[in-house]
């Protein structure tokens, strides 16, 4: 294993001596190769192979987000991808709790204080993108459009990672439900969620109370940001929901655009008059308009649940149905089995 000691992260010691933050680009495809290597010895091959798609789905991502990184910044980027995807699978396979941080050390071929450079906390590893979604909600608040509430920018927000979903390889929609699964087990991953979560909501409110210009202690930019942040918990059930029922590329990415429109016409009828306070409308003609975007707001929220109370009621129906016509063989069967035992009766006299 390779120890980087103080070296800046993704700072590696040549063989000729020196650092090669900057080597090419054959060389960092060799470091996935040993690693697939070394995963198959561990997981087997279709897990490993699952590995190496994710790491080249991950680095095609992160070259689409930020085009203009250069050699270094890529290769800082690919080395802490590389330990967090590292982590990720082994902690999936194995579970969380049965993984060590020195051993994704071992594997991603860094000293254990490396990993601990680029991840504080073994939590961390698995919410590796944390930083970056509150930096980019705090952003899409601060950044918003004219007459753009509150609501419509975390919306748009969330929506910049939505293209991504049409880029999912197959072997990756496995992952997402153990995932899930994973986080909703292990009590310390749970506890970093709804860390994560808290601090989501303490930039919303912040932001919120700045825009509306009031104290972020006051009810309203803090029920506010409670409701905004709300979005990003359905962004994530809404992606595991879609894919547990079998949706794949533009159709997931459709049906999660969808819940999220929903959630977002529901917050922006209840939130409007913060939303107007928030825009600084202060003539009739502004106030009217507010009105009549959280009225047309209310009309869908209340069409879509008309629609969804259908769908719902017809699934139980349907399940009703199967169940009760199973009841109903299950009975026959019941009777046909009672009638060839029960006994003829007494013989008669003669």
């Amino acid at each position: 294993m390779v120890d980087e000691g103080s070296e800046p992260p993704g700072a590696r010691p040549g063989a000729g001596g020196g650092t090669q933050g900057e080597r090419d680009f054959a060389e960092e495809l060799s470091d996935d190769a040993r690693i697939r290597s070394v995963l198959e010895r561990e997981l087997g091959e279709q897990l490993a192979h699952a590995f190496v798609v994710a790491r080249a789905t991950q680095e095609r991502w992160e070259r689409r987000r930020r085009p203009g990184d250069g050699l270094r910044e890529r290769k800082k980027r690919r080395t802490r991808q590389q330990i967090s995807d590292v982590a990720t699978t082994l902690f999936v396979v194995r579970g969380f709790d049965r993984v060590k941080v020195s051993e994704i050390a071992e594997i991603v071929g860094v000293s254990e204080k490396t990993v601990y450079n680029y991840f504080p906390t073994k939590e961390s590893l698995v919410f590796d993108r944390a930083d970056e979604t509150i930096e980019r909600l705090a952003r899409a608040l601060r950044g918003r459009g004219a007459g753009e509430s509150p609501t419509r920018a975390v919306l748009r927000a969330l929506a910049d990672d939505m293209d991504d979903l049409e880029d999912l390889p197959e072997e990756l929609y496995v992952f997402f439900p153990l995932f899930s699964e994973m986080i909703a087990t292990t009590p310390a991953l749970r506890a970093a969620w709804l860390d994560l979560l808290g601090r989501l909501v303490e930039v919303a409110t912040e932001e919120l109370a700045r825009l509306a210009d009031v104290d972020p202690r006051e009810p309203e930019p803090t029920v506010a940001a409670r409701a905004i942040v709300a979005l990003a918990e359905l962004s994530f059930a809404s992606r595991m929901r879609h894919i547990e029922a079998g949706l794949r590329g533009g159709e997931l990415r459709a049906a999660v655009v969808e819940d999220l429109e929903r959630g977002a016409r529901l917050l922006d009828a209840g939130l409007w008059s913060f939303n107007l306070l928030a825009q600084g409308a202060r003539t009739r003609q502004q106030v009217r308009e507010a009105a009549w975007a959280a009225e047309e707001a209310r009309r869908q929220v209340q069409e879509a649940l008309r629609r969804a109370r259908s769908a719902w009621r017809e699934l139980i129906r349907d399940e009703h149905g199967a169940d009760e016509a199973f009841r109903t063989k299950l009975r026959e069967r019941h009777e046909a089995i009672r009638a060839r035992e029960a006994p003829r009766g007494p013989a008669s006299d003669t």
